[in-house]
């Protein structure tokens, strides 16, 4: 079914996409995997095309699109080579960009934007820490004030961009005794004394994202650095999750039709028993399932994107695009795995990288479980 939430533009710059995807990540993609991690150089690659600054307004260094649909394209392109791009650079570009330019004061957005958009500062933001998973109101990191500054302490865990992050978004508890209306956001800097990271973490999948633990021992941070009002973290957190959790939908959805794609080409070629494997009813008729559950998916999720263009979308839509899509990309890959036979499960297919790549979908972002709870409170249960 053709899709027709894009227009003349839009298909330009998915283009462009494209071509920035062939030309610099896939050549290197073998080298990001080994390295976990894509490099600086690749994000002043990201920042010289112009794709990081797409939700910046020009004054800073961006383009200020104020359309949606161009970082949805990106994450498209970008998830169809692998699901760790799109990754990371939609923490910084699409989840931590909207904190920056929403909350920060005009001394901040100076200090920081312009090198956002470069990519000579790379952001990650930290929220989820050992024992909280998707609990964000449970956060034992804290903040005290000190003078005319904060003393922060905690861990963070599972933190996208977290070692090689030059800026670093950290939810922390500045008043205990008023819970989820106690936390602030820290805008927390590489150097700071008592600021250190962890390992890279060893995922079972997505070998080219940095990811690692965080720690905060004695960090004194200015009020320079505080983004937005103290005590009103959660609250800002909760309003942004709508677009990462759209944002997430539209990731899942890209990976596993091209994954899918791939293999319906490859049962067309691979035979057994005389006869090509798609021809065989069974496969035939659950790659017609597959198919359409993709095509459906994607249909309401595309209808999300424009609700969000519209400023429209609401928190529990987002939460059923994003479980509901997290759960197709799932049963999707598993499936192409079964069909790829034993070749979809060794490591040099692409399929099977998917297969590991894809499996954190359902935690990241607002567990599944969460999201339905959230859907199910909508229905009065």
């Amino acid at each position: 079914m053709k899709r027709t939430i894009f227009d003349e533009d839009h298909d330009a710059f998915r283009d462009t996409c494209r071509t920035f995807v062939d030309r610099k990540l896939r050549p290197n993609q073998e080298k990001h995997a080994a390295e976990h991690g894509f490099g600086r150089q690749m994000w002043l690659e990201l920042g010289k095309q112009g794709l990081l600054g797409l939700n910046i307004p020009e004054e800073y260094g961006g383009s200020s699109v104020g359309d949606p649909r161009f970082s949805m394209i990106l994450a498209e392109e970008l998830s169809k080579l692998s699901f760790a791009y799109s990754s990371c650079v939609g923490i910084h570009s699409d989840c931590v960009a909207p904190y920056l330019v929403d909350l920060c004061t005009e001394e901040q957005k100076q200090r920081w934007l312009p090198k956002f958009c470069s990519g000579e500062l790379i952001t990650a933001i930290a929220m989820t820490e050992p024992s909280g998973g998707s609990d964000l109101a449970a956060l034992k990191t804290t903040a005290v004030r000190d003078g005319d500054g904060w003393v922060l302490n905690g861990s963070k865990t599972f933190i996208t961009n977290g070692y090689s992050a030059d800026l670093v978004l950290v939810a922390a508890r500045t008043s205990p005794e008023k819970g989820a209306k106690g936390i602030t956001l820290f805008g927390v800097e590489a150097g700071m004394p008592g600021f250190e990271r962890g390992r890279r973490l060893d995922k079972v999948g997505q070998p080219e994202a940095d990811t690692s633990e965080l720690f905060f021992a004695d960090v004194r941070i200015s009020d320079e650095n505080v983004i937005g009002q103290p005590d009103l973290g959660f609250i800002y957190m909760m309003q942004r999750l709508v677009g990462e959790r759209i944002g997430s939908a539209v990731n899942n959805l890209s990976h596993a039709r091209q994954i899918l794609d791939e293999t319906l080409e490859y049962v067309k070629e691979r035979k057994a028993f005389g006869q090509p494997v798609g021809s065989f009813q069974a496969n035939k008729h659950r790659l017609a399932e597959l198919v359409t559950t993709v095509e459906v998916t994607q249909a309401f999720v595309d209808t999300a994107v424009l609700e969000q263009v519209n400023g429209t979308l609401s928190a529990v839509d987002a939460a059923k695009a994003k479980w509901f899509s997290a759960q197709v990309q799932n049963d999707v890959l598993d499936a192409c795995v079964q069909l790829w036979g034993g070749y979809g499960y060794m490591n040099e297919y692409r399929v099977a990288r998917a297969w590991q790549d894809a499996r954190v979908s359902k935690i990241w972002a607002g567990s599944n479980e969460i999201m339905k709870e959230l859907i199910g409170r909508d229905l009065g249960l």
